[in-house]
């Protein structure tokens, strides 16, 4: 509804993981030159862990979107699988999804035929798993054992965790001991500062096609407050704060708008002197 009103091409604040939004901060930079890093030199094993909102999946998307036609590359959105539905999955991802096989063994095998021919090729093969700390033991240890396949030279298959920080604390553990000496890479996604809120908020807004600075800055720093600087939260809130100034005819975002944009939001706790209904 309120495009025209704000001259922008798209909503700014979408939950929807679009690279061309992603926000080459200090820290996110960091986790993707990490990634490209680990991803060239042909290590086995990276984790990118965050809590919750911070940007994991956004981020993977990024990476799958930059590797280019040397790459191979796999993604698992949701990898809440047995160890045969998850070599099933990887089979499926990489172009094998006619096979049906009843036995694990029979099926790795087979992925790593695929695997060899591929590296034959010149190229290598990716696989990124977001949600990684919902996979029961069993399931990250059949991933283990998958990553084990290597050439004298170098490993068939590379693989990315993009997990929780619960997977931090599984991996911490004595039963998966062997794939924590396996990681090669990790890097913790954090919260923003306040100065990279307000970065954040220019970038989604310049990419929307808005190069006006809409929020004030009084609203900027209420909307890190109340976010804690977890982007997703300065969406859910920012896209709310855009539609209680549109619904005033308002033409920029003030403290007000986004208090009781934040107060409307599960889960953020938000102190101010406005209150609801902000439309």
């Amino acid at each position: 509804m309120y495009l025209a009103h704000f001259g922008m091409a798209e909503m700014p604040f979408s939950l929807t993981p679009d690279p061309s939004y992603f926000f080459r901060f200090a820290g996110h930079q960091e986790a993707f030159n990490v990634l490209l890093v680990a991803l060239q030199g042909g290590e086995g094993f990276v984790k990118i862990t965050g809590e919750v909102g911070t940007g994991k999946t956004l981020l993977c998307r990024t990476l799958l979107d930059a590797l280019d036609d040397h790459y191979v590359t796999a993604y698992l959105p949701n990898p809440l699988l047995e160890p045969l539905a998850l070599y099933r999955a990887v089979a499926a991802e990489l172009g094998l999804a006619e096979l049906q096989w009843d036995d694990s063994h029979g099926l790795m095998k087979r992925i790593v035929a695929h695997l060899l021919k591929v590296t034959e090729s010149g190229r290598r093969v990716v696989l990124c798993l977001d949600e990684a700390q919902s996979m029961s033991d069993a399931s990250l240890e059949a991933l283990r054992l998958l990553s084990n396949v290597e050439t004298t030279k170098r490993k068939l298959l590379q693989i990315v965790l993009f997990a929780q920080p619960e997977l931090d604390e599984r991996l911490a553990g004595h039963e998966l001991r062997q794939l924590r000496q396996r990681l090669a890479f990790g890097y913790r996604l954090k919260p923003l500062d306040r100065s990279a809120t307000c970065g954040y908020v220019a970038h989604r807004l310049r990419t929307a096609g808005c190069d006006t600075p809409l929020f004030s800055r009084a609203a900027l720093k209420k909307l890190h407050r109340c976010s804690g600087g977890i982007p997703r939260l300065i969406n859910v809130i920012g896209h709310k704060a855009l539609l209680a100034a549109y619904g005033r005819g308002a033409e920029r975002v003030g403290r007000g708008q986004v208090v009781a944009a934040a107060r409307d939001t599960e889960g953020v706790r938000c102190g101010g002197l406005f209150g609801l209904g902000f439309l």
